[in-house]
Order: C-alpha cells, then sequence, then structure tokens
C-alpha cells in the first residue's frame, strides 16, 4: 500500500498509535492528541481538502488553518481561543508531521509550523508556608474521610506528586508496618507518572503519620490508596478519581480561607517553590516534579526572582546607610 497516497485525515488513526506504542505517551495525552487533530480535520472537510494527501499540504494551507484557530471559539464559554490553546491545536499538528518523517512518508517539515507568539510569562500559582499549612490542617475531624483527606493533602506537599499520580497509588506500596519495623521515618517510593517515566518521590514523616491514621481505620480490601466511603455495589474499586480529589480540595480551600483557585497543581508549585526558595537547585528539583526537559521547571525562577525581589526591598532598602 502506497502511504503517500492516502489522504491526509486517513493517518490519524496510525499516528495516534504510534504515539501509544512506540512513543509511549500516556493515554490522556493521546486522547488529547486525538482531540485537537479532530479540529483540524474538521477544518480540512469544511474546506473540501479532505482528500489532500501528505505530500499536498503547504505552508499556505497552515496559513489558513492558524487564522481558522485565531477566529475560533470555545465551546465552554464562547470567547475567542487563547494563543495558548491555539498552540496546542498547532503542537499536535506538527507532532503528527514528525511521525510523517519517521515513517519517510513525504510530507511538510515540522518545523515550517511556529507556533504563536505568547506576550506574558506562564503564570504560577503557589501558596506560601503559612497557606499551605493551614490548608494542611484543615481536616479537623475524626472520622476515616477526615483522616483520608488530611492524608491526601499531607502527602501531595510531601511528595509534589501529580492528582493523576497520587490516586493511582495502590495499598501495598506503603506499607506502614513495615516501615515501623525498620525504624526509619520517611519513605522513597518509585511512581511511574506522566509520558510512563519512572521517578521517586519522598514521603515525609508527618505525611506517613497522616496515612497511618487513615490507614488504620479501613476495613476494606479495596487495593486501592485512596477511596470514596459511599456504598455503591456495582463499583469494582472505590478508587478516588482525579476530579473528586479536585473537589475535596476545593471545599478544603473554602474552609482554610485560601484563594479559590487553588487547586492540586497548587501544591505541586508550592512543593517546588518552597524547594527552589531553600537553596535546592533547578536539576534537583527537575528530577523531584519528573519534568522531562528543565525548561518545563525553569518557570519557577521567575516565581523565586519576584520573592527576591521583594525580600531586598523589605530588609535591604539602604535606610542604614548615611548620605
Amino acid at each position: 500500500m502506497n502511504k503517500s497516497a492516502t489522504p491526509l485525515v486517513k493517518h490519524i488513526t496510525d499516528f495516534l498509535d504510534y504515539s501509544d506504542v512506540v512513543k509511549g505517551l500516556s493515554s490522556n495525552s493521546v486522547e488529547n492528541y486525538g482531540r485537537f487533530l479532530k479540529r483540524f480535520t474538521d477544518w480540512l472537510i469544511k474546506e473540501g481538502l479532505d482528500n489532500l494527501k501528505p505530500h499536498e499540504l503547504t505552508s499556505e494551507h497552515i496559513y489558513r488553518y492558524r487564522l481558522f484557530l485565531s477566529r475560533s471559539k470555545s465551546p465552554k464559554d464562547g470567547r475567542y481561543l487563547k494563543k495558548t490553546t491555539q498552540n496546542y491545536y498547532l503542537i499536535a499538528l506538527r507532532a503528527l508531521l514528525t511521525y510523517f518523517a519517521a515513517k519517510d512518508i513525504v510530507a511538510l517539515p515540522a518545523d515550517k509550523i511556529i507556533l504563536v507568539r505568547e506576550k506574558s510569562v506562564k503564570k504560577v500559582s503557589f501558596l506560601s508556608i503559612d497557606q499551605v499549612e493551614r490548608l494542611l490542617l484543615s481536616p479537623a475531624g475524626k472520622t476515616i474521610i477526615d483522616l483520608r483527606d488530611g492524608a491526601i493533602l499531607e502527602v501531595l506537599f510531601s511528595t509534589g506528586m501529580r492528582v493523576g499520580e497520587l490516586v493511582a497509588l495502590n495499598r501495598d506500596q506503603i506499607n506502614i508496618e513495615y516501615i515501623k519495623k525498620r525504624g526509619v521515618t520517611d519513605l522513597e517510593l518509585p511512581i511511574t507518572g506522566k509520558g510512563g517515566y519512572t521517578r521517586t518521590v519522598y514521603f515525609s514523616p508527618r505525611a506517613l503519620e497522616a496515612l497511618d491514621r487513615y490507614l488504620s481505620l479501613r476495613k476494606d480490601f479495596d487495593p486501592a490508596l485512596f477511596v470514596n466511603f459511599r456504598k455503591d455495589k456495582k463499583a469494582e474499586t472505590k478508587r478516588l478519581t482525579t476530579r473528586s480529589v479536585e473537589r475535596l480540595i476545593k471545599d478544603y480551600v473554602k474552609i482554610a480561607g485560601l484563594p479559590i483557585s487553588t487547586t492540586p497543581h497548587t501544591l505541586r508549585h508550592s512543593y517546588a517553590t518552597d524547594l527552589l526558595e531553600q537553596g535546592v537547585d533547578l536539576r534537583t528539583i527537575q528530577e523531584f516534579l519528573g519534568h522531562r526537559n528543565i525548561v518545563t521547571t525553569q518557570i519557577y525562577t521567575h516565581v523565586t526572582s519576584q520573592h527576591l525581589r521583594d525580600v531586598h526591598r523589605a530588609f535591604h532598602s539602604g535606610r542604614k546607610l548615611k548620605k
């Protein structure tokens, strides 16, 4: 079969399989690629280009597609797509062209797709240590749900895990009794994170104590570390979902009187920012967070630069110098 003669839109399924099997991308990433490329497919069909072959795609087509994206609106709020969102669609298309190159299918080079230039630096939302403490202490009750929620918050801040990594944890990964017998107070745990990459995360004594209090009340045999306690006989597992964790954190954010924009990822940002402010180098923080590219980690240098400037203004204003 001559793949070069196959319409571009018919290559997308093979590209998604390639991203999954060969590139080893997470199911979420593959799903996102499929969703972003569907908009491109719909545009091709609308333009009467559904039979366009890979080698027939030109820079002019890309320019017209970019104009289309810049004038498109989000179905959620009816607003024009942000430049960041437009870039997601272009990145997916660029990945498709990279796939063509890997498969020796003649097509436009991927570097012909230039991302939309963004004016502002990506804003990182994080909490101060005092704010983090208020959030960690907000589940003040003694019920198993209170103890579970307290353990979730402690683990997120102690490890810097993504919420998807947290909900994937199983009970047998954290054997509290074994840890006690060994006489250790913390825990190193290898986890598989975004993109299928493995890294080590570190549980503080405080996080392990919170887990111990929570697990001591668990009477079920569900393998998941964090579960819901609703009575649902149809469910095979009571494992909490990422959405459930997002909802419960939103509740505790209100109780603690913190900014309503605080999310589970805010704790990850707070974890990284605290490490950086304590003098931990960027490469080490990259390993802690599981970032494949140091550029991703560098967003935190902007945050700490602002922090250092504020400290300088507060404590080194030159007021003690004689004129």
